[in-house]
């Protein structure tokens, strides 16, 4: 059994607004990494922060999706990372809100691979989501938060699994990068097995 968290709690500050509230083929980035989880995921944990309020109505149709807020987001991701375990016993997937071009085959082929720490790579370049077994979730728990997943997953021996799957590198830091996604939303190799709605 794997859940899923998904971190949504910073300020987007590159951006100047909510980064995931951001249009892409009619729905908000956030969706989409919703979405091409959800299948996989018992639960998906959505860890919100400074914009704790956008989420509900365009997540409302999934059924497994718990919205949390985590109260000490101005301390950096890392402490929305130990929020969202707070919510979970189970093995983890984590992935930023802002990755949405992550294929659902992805996750899938993650699951069927083995480690405790799993790390997807396209092209020898790591990328997210990062699979952690519910065994490590004490000794995440314990780091501090001025640690980070890196410096955590440092720690143990990863099995990093080669997926053909570009958007497991592609986030959206600023709006160039938002420009970037919609210009080449045409492009089969990142947009074949995404649904316009």
């Amino acid at each position: 059994m794997v859940d899923g968290i998904i971190l949504a709690g910073g300020f987007s500050s590159r951006v100047g607004k909510n980064k995931m509230t951001l249009k892409f083929l009619n729905k908000p980035l956030l969706y989409h990494t919703v979405k091409s989880m959800v299948n996989v995921c018992e639960n998906v944990i959505v860890v919100t922060g400074h914009y704790q309020d956008d989420y509900k109505k365009f997540l409302k149709e999934f059924t497994n999706i718990k919205i949390v807020h985590n109260e000490k987001y101005e301390q950096g991701m890392f402490s929305s990372v130990l929020k969202g375990i707070d919510n979970t016993k189970n093995d983890i997937f984590l992935i930023p809100g802002d990755y949405p071009l992550v294929k659902e085959f992805t996750y899938k082929l993650i699951l069927q691979n083995n480690g405790e720490i799993r790390v997807p790579t396209f092209n020898g370049r790591r990328g997210h989501p990062i699979f952690i077994s519910k065994e490590l979730l004490p000794l995440l728990k314990k780091e501090g938060l001025s640690s980070n997943l890196k410096v955590f997953r440092d720690k143990f021996n990863v099995n990093y699994i080669n997926v053909d799957d570009e958007g497991i590198l592609f986030d959206i830091d600023s709006l160039s990068d938002y420009e970037k996604l919609l210009k080449n939303h045409e492009r089969n190799d990142w947009f074949e097995n995404i649904t316009i709605l």
